[in-house]
Order: structure tokens, then sequence, then C-alpha cells
């Protein structure tokens, strides 16, 4: 069961959401050799680490990062986002696989670009790189997605991170929750499979809360986000929103 409530804190002010033609507020550096989208207040001792989905440096996730750099005019953070697939993410054409070429499209990405072996060891270095370069003291982690999973395996024990969110998360294992060794948050849509969800939660240790966003498909705060749609745009920001207050409370 969750161990908190997850009506929201009301500790930040989530931007007005831009639907179409978001312009980002970052700018990109290097970290561990990877292309970085950076943004965020630079004097800020606090930073968020985004692990991005298959379809990399979408406009929509960079509007995130970027929500969630300057939401909170108190708590700012720095947030960067690596590009783990240098330049080669996923077609987003792909998704839904609902045909035979799609399905294995995205299968072989998953077992050459998107193996967790390869971006996990990644992870320690570029947040003691920036930690030093950028005078980060405390860290957060959130992934959407393929993301969601490289949250999981990065929340055990010798992690970095103080807190950690899988937004609509892939690869949901009841496994990986015993291990997970500080503050989560998960914010699954209703594409997420519910008994997996169900048995992750019951085994999770930690300090954690599960928020459904049961009218959301897989993908909503992310790369699959269509902010034209209202409801979408509304539930994208408590999304948001929902990540901040629990980061903001466990930083």
């Amino acid at each position: 069961m969750s161990t908190e409530s997850t009506q929201s804190q009301a500790c930040c002010n989530v931007p007005a959401v831009v639907s179409k033609g978001y312009e980002p507020k970052g700018d990109y550096i290097t970290a561990d050799g990877l292309k970085t989208y950076a943004t965020g207040p630079k004097d800020a001792k606090q930073g968020i680490l985004v692990v991005y989905d298959i379809f990399g440096f979408f406009s929509q996730t960079l509007q995130g990062a970027d929500i969630l750099a300057y939401s909170d005019k108190e708590h700012g953070y720095q947030v960067f986002m690596p590009d783990f697939f240098e330049g080669e993410a996923a077609d987003i054409s792909w998704y839904p696989p609902d045909n035979e070429e799609k399905g294995q499209k995205l299968g072989e990405f998953f077992k050459t670009k998107a193996a967790p072996p390869k971006t996990l060891p990644r992870i320690p270095k570029i947040v003691e790189e920036l930690g030093k370069s950028k005078g980060i003291e405390k860290w957060a982690i959130v992934g959407y997605c393929w993301g969601g999973k490289i949250v999981n395996l990065s929340s055990q024990e010798g992690t970095p991170f103080k807190v950690a969110a899988a937004v609509h998360p892939a690869m949901v294992a009841g496994d990986d929750a015993p291990k997970i060794t500080i503050p989560f948050a998960m914010l699954p849509s209703k594409d997420e499979p519910k008994d997996d969800v169900e048995k992750w939660q019951q085994g999770i240790k930690t300090t954690n809360i599960v928020e459904w966003f049961p009218t959301q498909v897989h993908g909503w705060m992310a790369a699959r986000a269509d902010l034209e749609d209202e409801e979408v745009k509304k539930e994208y920001e408590r999304g948001y929103k929902t990540v901040l207050d629990f980061f903001h409370k466990h930083m």
C-alpha cells in the first residue's frame, strides 16, 4: 500500500503548458561524452536526472524537463536529460507495434540500443561529473516508459539519488521493488498492466506513492503526449505536479 497521500501539497506552480511549437528554455552540454539537455537555474544545488523514453529528445519531454526545473520558485532544480541513444532514438511511428514490422523494429531496438546494461553504468558517471561541475549536492531521478525501468534499477543499494519517480513505466517487475532503497513515486497510465503494478507496490518497502492516470495512454507525459487535447494537457500538468510535490518532500 502507498505510505502517504497522493494529494498535491501545492509546493509549486506549473507554468502554462504549450500545446504546439514549444521552444525549450535550456541548452545542450556534454556529460560523460553524451549530448545532454540542461535546464534550470544555474545556482540550484539540487539536480534531477531525466531518463527519456525510447523516442529521445521530443518537444513534450523537453517541456517536461523545463517544468521540473522552473515550477518551484523556492526550490529550483538543475535538470539534465542525456541522449543515451546517441542520436539514434526509436521512430515514434513504430508505436503502437500493431503489425509485425513495427514489432520487429521495436524488438530489435530494445535488444541493441535500449538494453539496460548499456545505460545503467553510465548513470553514476554522469551524476558524479555533473555534480562536480555544476555544484549539485542532492539528486533525484525520473524516467518515462523505458526510462522508468532504468529508474527502478538505479534506485537500489548504492544509488546516488535521494528520491525517484517512474512515469508510465515499461517492464514493471515485482522483483525490482524490494531492492529499492529510496522514496519512489510511480505514475501508471491505463496501459500499464494492473497486476504488475500491484505486485510491485506490494513489494516496495520504502515510502512510495502509486498514482494512476486511468484516462491516459502510455507515454502521455513524454513523446506521446497530445497536448492539443485538453484532457491530456490537464493530466500532463497534474503528472508533473505530482512528481514535483513528491521530490520537494523527499529531497
